[in-house]
């Protein structure tokens, strides 16, 4: 029996766990809705930029590899961007990803200023991602890492026409957003609890500023 397809997405988190349980123990996935989170930043030419994430959430299922090593979660969201008193032509990218931590606290309120460069964002605890981010959600960590990966993988030419590879949407005027659905976490190596977090780079760019922003989603369990 397949427990995904009798669970609903709009489900509350006690309903999720008592349908998971009306399937059985076994291959019963469990959809938990998660609060989403939006930040308002005034860049220094007076342009308002409001970035949220909305309509997010995790399905947790039962680990594909049969041990406690394993895990393996869904996500699902939204990022939307809004660019208001910007002027002619404001613009700039998205940048959506999450990251992963193993026996690790992610939750600190200090990373606000996170998802630089490589993404070595640090928190109140020195909590760092032993690598930068990369594409795609298939991770191995132990206790004490954490990891954090892009959700897109764009393909672009470069600068001499070659193929090349960017984890942006680019999008141009005061709005632009990107969706995902069902996008894979599949951890293993992680002995312990293991938690995850959604993460949205934006850089914004105006006639006279350019500037970026990182909002961050709110942690959840793998398990």
């Amino acid at each position: 029996m397949n427990c995904r397809k009798h669970i609903g997405r709009a489900v509350t988190v006690a309903a999720a766990g008592a349908a998971a349980l009306a399937c059985g123990t076994a291959g019963a996935d469990v959809v938990v809705p998660l609060p989403g989170a939006e930040k308002v930043q005034t860049l220094s030419d007076g342009t308002v930029v409001t970035v949220r994430l909305v309509g997010e959430s995790v399905t947790i299922s039962p680990s594909l590899g049969g041990t406690p090593l394993h895990r393996n979660a869904w996500v699902s969201g939204s990022a939307q961007v809004e660019v208001a008193g910007a002027g002619d032509r404001p613009g700039g990218k998205l940048i959506p990803g999450y990251t992963v931590g193993c026996q690790v606290d992610i939750s600190g309120g200090g990373v606000e200023g996170g998802v630089e460069g490589g993404l070595n964002w640090s928190n109140g605890q020195n909590v760092r991602p032993n690598v930068g981010a990369e594409s795609g959600g298939a991770l191995s960590l132990g206790p004490g890492q954490t990891r954090s990966f892009y959700l897109m993988d764009v393909e672009v030419p470069d600068d001499f026409g070659n193929e090349d590879h960017k984890p942006v949407n680019r999008f141009r005027g005061n709005t632009g957003s990107v969706t995902w659905a069902d996008s894979t976490i599949a951890l293993s190596g992680c002995a312990g609890y293991a938690q995850a977090r959604a993460f949205i780079r934006v850089e914004i760019e105006t006639a006279t500023v350019a500037s970026h922003l990182t909002v961050w989603g709110a942690p959840f369990s793998l398990g």
